[in-house]
């Protein structure tokens, strides 16, 4: 068996658990399976799985080489899609990440426009507030909000959001506006406890930022909750500005204290290989990019 055929097999039995889903993946055998492992083991001079009674695990060497192994895979499929021309015409399933409250209103009618337009296409979407890892995870494209760290990804910059209290005119006329932070100390306040998403709120006082600890009168465990209840006048939330895009477009919210905002934070596509993306993910950029700069959502 080639080297390639081994990687092959080892990278099956890593995402399917098990040389049986392995061999039924790849429609071989689970000897055929087993002697492609011993033959990668031996040529590594190192244990890559750990057999047992409930299957296998992967050894501690095996866990880094899983995601070498991985990406080898990725970047020899789409250099023979390239040389086959499959890069003009994009098919097949493209993963995107994005922020859970980004999806409704501004990025789910970008991917029906694309999915029109590119019909041998499928997208898959996973919602969540951290920055993901996009190898290792499977994640094709992530659409992100704040700095990103060190990374080897590439960047397109689509706009930013900033940071934003909002009260209802229901809760405003009942309670009064706060003219200062300071000032949240005598109003009822909303927050949300989902990952991301700060217990106390920062303002920017004489240039320089300060937090403003809270007494919360509801603790929410969804942005989105937490929102909704500030549309009912329960008391104020502190939010994105993408995230009340159209509630500050129905008047249902009002944004305060917007002299004492922090900086924006810019919202970008990251995603692997830049130029030398397969085509599924290039076209997406080509595609994505101008319509999410000129959304009313994304600052610019």
């Amino acid at each position: 068996m080639s080297r390639y055929r081994e990687l092959q097999a080892f990278d099956a039995v890593v995402k399917t658990g098990s040389l049986a889903g392995a061999a039924r993946q790849l429609q071989l055998s689970p000897a055929t399976i087993m002697r492609a492992i011993t033959a990668l083991e031996t040529r590594l001079s190192n244990t890559l799985l750990i057999r047992g009674a409930r299957g296998v695990n992967l050894s501690p060497a095996a866990e880094q080489f899983a995601i070498s192994c991985q990406h080898i895979l990725q970047q020899t499929d789409a250099a023979e899609h390239s040389a086959a021309g499959l890069h003009a015409r994009p098919a097949g399933q493209l993963t995107v990440a994005l922020p859970l409250l980004m999806a409704p209103h501004i990025f789910t009618p970008i991917a029906l426009a694309y999915l029109d337009e590119f019909t041998d296409m499928q997208l898959v979407t996973l919602s969540r507030e951290d920055v993901p890892k996009l190898l290792e995870e499977g994640i094709d494209i992530a659409l992100v909000v704040g700095q990103l760290p060190d990374s080897s990804s590439f960047a397109m910059p689509v706009g930013k959001v900033k940071p934003m209290v909002c009260g209802s005119p229901g809760y405003l006329a009942k309670w009064g506006q706060p003219q200062t932070p300071a000032d949240l100390k005598s109003h009822r306040t909303i927050v949300t406890t989902a990952l991301g998403y700060e217990s106390e709120w920062r303002f920017c006082c004489e240039g320089a930022n300060r937090q403003v600890k809270l007494a919360p009168v509801l603790r929410c465990t969804t942005q989105h909750a937490a929102i909704q209840a500030a549309t009912l006048g329960l008391g104020l939330v502190r939010c994105m500005s993408y995230e009340v895009h159209d509630e500050l477009q129905k008047g249902l919210l009002v944004p305060l204290l917007t002299g004492f905002a922090v900086d924006a934070v810019p919202v970008q596509l990251i995603y692997r290989n830049g130029r030398r993306a397969e085509a599924r993910v290039r076209t997406f950029i080509d595609f994505a990019t101008p319509r999410l700069r000129a959304h009313h959502a994304l600052l610019e």
